[in-house]
């Protein structure tokens, strides 16, 4: 079951996120062969539409938070302004008291954006494990490369031979210590020719004569479900055949629609000014699509076509996300929210103060800014101390309750009275 896993690559943490993932575009590539299709490029593009699809619920809840952010945000950077420069203990647990009330009243948490992007990310990294390593997910590309390594065990010396070959060609290997072995497996050898272009595997057959034959078959059918707009190997880098060639194309739309990517994400959410975090994210939004450009220059063509399509499936979903949330009653979301809330806190026995909602309901502009007396903190604790505090007895309170001498309430209440005789 997890061989395909270990193939290429070493298992860890993604490896059994990126086995589901490979299954899927094996049984992709398994069903568009069935019309006599057999290329990568087109399975990675409908590997990328099936996922996106697949993470389309996480999509639409990061885009709500989003939403509910642009309404919450003026609340919470004004708590922050209020704060500004107050380092004490005092202020620094009232500006949190003031924070958790505004998640209260929208039903929302200070993680609530970050836990569908944190699910994401395991997601998109697989992905990029299974397109740097087609040969280990898809059965068919596998038996190809398989039949080239099977002969070439039976040569002997190969192992150094494809040790020097490798040196000579700087090909890039995943294999650790690839130098210092001295017998190769064949998925090993798989690893290998995994990284070969075009004339690599000519100049393969020059090192071996004797599996000549059997190396320019197999290569050639691995070359043509490589292929990409006839004349593209999706193993090459754009630059592999120049400057002007062909697959400078690919950096260049990878950059482009992710520019158009950012600008659709950056309209729906309004930058406020007065927020370092916001003015941030603004210059990153621009940094990266460029950036992204320069790096697909570097890597091979088939992450590069990963990149496009995922932009453009996430400019077409973002357009029928947006029409989505435009019908959405936002004061409807937040009262769900609330709702669910409530639910998962009586689920999980956790109450919620009374005195915490009641902040809640309140906007932040109504919120002294002066700071409370220790009286004014007990009250709002839920007691009302207005008998004097003695030290070693025990006081009345309105509420019938007692206060014992030397506790905080008592101090509380000496607090209060001597702010009343002043």
């Amino acid at each position: 079951m997890f061989n395909s896993v270990f193939l290429t690559k070493q298992g860890g943490f993604l490896g059994p996120i990126a086995w589901v993932l490979g299954e899927i575009l094996n049984a992709i590539y398994n069903f568009v062969a069935l019309f006599g299709i057999e290329n990568i490029a087109l399975c990675i593009i409908l590997f990328t539409l099936i996922v996106k699809m697949l993470m389309l619920p996480l999509t639409i809840k990061q885009q709500k938070y989003s939403k509910l952010s642009a309404k919450m945000n003026p609340e919470i950077t004004a708590i922050t302004n209020k704060y500004k420069g107050k380092k004490d203990e005092e202020s620094q647990r009232r500006q949190q008291l003031e924070m958790q009330a505004v998640y209260e009243k929208y039903g929302s948490s200070p993680v609530g954006g970050c836990l569908p992007m944190l699910i994401s990310l395991p997601i998109m990294f697989a992905l990029y494990r299974v397109i740097y390593a087609i040969p280990a997910y898809i059965d068919k590309v596998k038996g190809l490369y398989e039949s080239v390594a099977l002969e070439m065990q039976a040569i002997d010396g190969y192992v150094a031979s494809l040790q020097q070959f490798v040196t000579e060609n700087n090909i890039a290997v995943t294999i650790k210590n690839f130098k210092e072995i001295t017998e190769l497996t064949p998925n090993q050898i798989i690893d290998v020719l995994a990284s070969f272009n075009l004339q690599n595997w000519t100049a393969l057959q020059e090192l071996f004569p004797s599996i000549a034959p059997t190396i320019a078959e197999n290569s050639e059918q691995i070359t043509h479900v490589n292929s990409f707009l006839g004349n593209l190997n999706i193993l090459n880098t754009p630059m592999a055949d120049g400057l002007f060639s062909l697959g400078i194309i690919i950096p260049i739309l990878a950059m482009g629609f992710q520019i158009l990517q950012t600008k659709q994400m950056s309209g729906n959410n309004q930058i406020d000014p007065d927020n370092p975090a916001a003015q941030s994210m603004k210059a990153m939004n621009t940094f990266m699509p460029i950036m992204s450009g320069f790096i697909c220059l570097m890597i091979p063509i088939g992450v590069g076509i990963y990149w496009i399509a995922s932009s453009v499936f996430t400019i077409v979903q973002q357009i029928f996300i947006n029409r989505y949330l435009e019908n959405t009653d936002l004061d409807e979301m937040i009262a769900k929210n609330v709702e669910k809330q409530a639910k998962r806190r009586e689920k999980y026995g956790i109450e919620t103060g009374t005195k915490m909602a009641e902040i809640a309901k309140t906007s932040t502009k109504s919120i002294d800014a002066k700071p409370r007396t220790m009286a004014d903190y007990a009250n709002l604790a839920g007691k009302d101390y207005t008998s004097e505090a003695k030290g070693g007895t025990t006081t009345g309170s309105s509420s019938g309750k007692g206060v014992a001498g030397g506790s905080i309430a008592s101090y509380a209440n000496i607090m209060k009275n001597r702010t009343n005789e002043k």
